[in-house]
C-alpha cells in the first residue's frame, strides 16, 4: 500500500457516570480517532490517550502533535506500506506507544479490509465469543458500590473488578464478598495507588479468593512487584508495568508478576499485543485484555484480541452501554456475559458518519500523496 493521507478527528464521547481510579475521575472521553487513506481504501485506529498525562505520560494533544508532526511523516515515506512495517518506520521516536498503535491499527484495519480479512483472523483467534467483565470505579459509599455491583451481576457480566485506593480496598471487598457470595470471580485494581511498605495492608486481601490485584506499586517499581508478590497470596497483575513483550519476559523472569494485563495501545500496538501474549503464553503465564473506555472502533480490536488462546481470563471488554448511551459504531451488546467477535473485513465495524458527525469537535485532513 502506500498511503495517501490521515485524518485526524477529535471527538467528545460523554460518560453515562463518572468513572473514578486512584489517579481521578473522568466525565468525558476526548478521543482521537484516525482514519488514514491509501491506494487500496482507508482504515480506523482508536488512541486511547486520555485528556491528561495521570495514568500515562502520554495525553491526547500530544498523541495529535507526534503523529502529525513525526509519525505519519516517517510512514509516508515508506516506498511500500504495510502493518508489520510500521512499528520499525516509528522505533527511531521514543515512546508515544499510543499514538504509534493507533496508526498502527489504522495502517492494518486498511490493509485487512481490502484483503477481506478479519482482525481475528489475523491475530489467531481461537473463539467467536469472548466473556465479559465490568470494571467498577471507586463510588461516594458502599451502598452505591453494592448498587452498581449488583446491576452488572444481572446484566450478565462474568466477572467484577474494583478500582481501590488507601482508605478505599478491604472494606469495599469484604461488602461485595459479604453481600454476592464467594462464587463472583473478583479482583481490585490499585492503578499503582501504593508501596512495597503497605504490603501488610494489602494481604488483608487474601481471605477474599481474588482473582488477582493489578498494579498496586509504581509502574516502574517492577521489583517491589517482585517482593509483594513474594508476601501475598492474591496473584499479583501488572499492567502500566507491561509496555512491550520484552517488558512482560523481563516481569516473568523475576517474579514480578503471575498474571498479565494486555493493553494493545499501553504495548504499541495489536501486533506487540499478540508478542505479549505469545510470551506469556509460553511461560504458562494468563493474559487478560483491558480496557480504555474504547468506543466500538477500539472494543471491536479488543474484543478479536481477547480471543486468542491464552486469553483465559475475561477482560474488561463490557459492552458498549457501560460506559455510551451512544456509540460511534453499531453498539456491542452483552449476550449471556459475552460479546460476539467481529467477523468482518478489518476491525468488523465502522463509524457510522452521522453518530460521529454529531460527537466531532475537530477535524485535520494531512494530504500525503505525491
Amino acid at each position: 500500500m502506500k498511503l495517501q493521507g490521515v485524518e485526524l478527528r477529535r471527538i467528545a464521547m460523554p460518560l453515562v457516570a463518572p468513572f473514578r481510579t486512584s489517579f481521578g475521575v473522568e466525565h468525558n472521553r476526548d478521543v482521537l480517532v484516525l482514519r488514514v487513506v491509501t491506494d487500496d481504501g482507508e482504515g480506523w485506529g482508536e488512541c486511547v490517550a486520555l485528556s491528561d498525562p495521570r495514568y500515562s505520560s502520554e495525553y491526547v494533544d500530544a498523541a495529535a502533535d507526534v503523529l502529525r508532526r513525526y509519525l505519519i511523516p516517517a510512514l509516508a515515506a515508506l516506498p511500500h506500506l504495510d502493518a508489520p512495517s510500521v512499528a520499525p518506520a516509528l522505533r527511531q521516536f521514543r515512546g508515544h506507544r499510543m499514538a504509534k498503535a493507533a496508526l498502527e491499527t489504522a495502517v492494518l484495519d486498511a490493509e485487512l479490509r481490502a484483503r477481506g480479512r478479519s482482525f481475528a483472523r489475523e491475530l489467531g483467534a481461537v473463539r467467536d465469543r469472548v466473556p465479559c467483565g465490568v470494571s467498577v470505579g471507586i463510588m461516594s459509599d458502599l451502598g452505591e458500590l453494592l448498587e452498581a455491583v449488583g446491576g452488572y451481576l444481572d446484566a450478565g457480566y462474568v466477572r467484577i473488578k474494583l478500582k481501590i485506593q488507601p482508605g478505599w480496598d478491604v472494606e469495599p471487598v469484604r461488602a461485595v464478598r459479604e453481600r454476592f457470595g464467594d462464587d463472583v470471580l473478583l479482583q481490585v485494581d490499585a492503578n499503582t495507588a501504593y508501596t512495597v511498605a503497605d504490603a501488610r495492608h494489602l494481604a488483608r486481601l487474601d481471605p477474599f479468593d481474588l482473582l488477582l490485584i493489578e498494579q498496586p506499586l509504581d509502574e516502574e517499581d517492577v521489583l517491589g512487584h517482585a517482593e509483594l508478590a513474594r508476601r501475598l497470596t492474591t496473584p499479583v497483575c501488572l499492567d502500566e508495568s507491561i509496555t512491550s513483550a520484552k517488558a512482560a519476559a523481563d516481569a516473568i523472569t523475576l517474579g514480578a508478576c503471575s498474571i498479565v494485563n494486555v493493553k494493545p495501545g499501553r504495548v504499541g500496538g495489536y501486533l506487540e499485543a499478540r508478542r505479549v501474549h505469545d510470551v506469556c503464553t509460553a511461560h504458562g503465564v494468563p493474559v487478560w485484555c483491558g480496557g480504555m473506555l474504547e468506543t466500538g472502533l477500539g472494543r471491536a480490536a479488543n474484543v478479536a484480541l481477547a480471543a486468542l488462546p491464552g486469553f483465559t481470563l475475561p477482560g474488561d471488554t463490557s459492552a458498549s452501554d457501560r460506559y455510551y448511551r451512544t456509540d460511534i459504531t453499531d453498539p456491542f451488546v452483552l449476550d449471556d456475559g459475552h460479546l460476539p467477535v467481529p467477523a468482518g473485513p478489518g476491525v468488523g465495524v465502522t463509524p457510522h458518519p452521522d453518530r460521529l458527525a454529531a460527537v466531532t469537535t475537530s477535524t485535520e485532513w494531512l494530504p500525503l500523496a505525491d
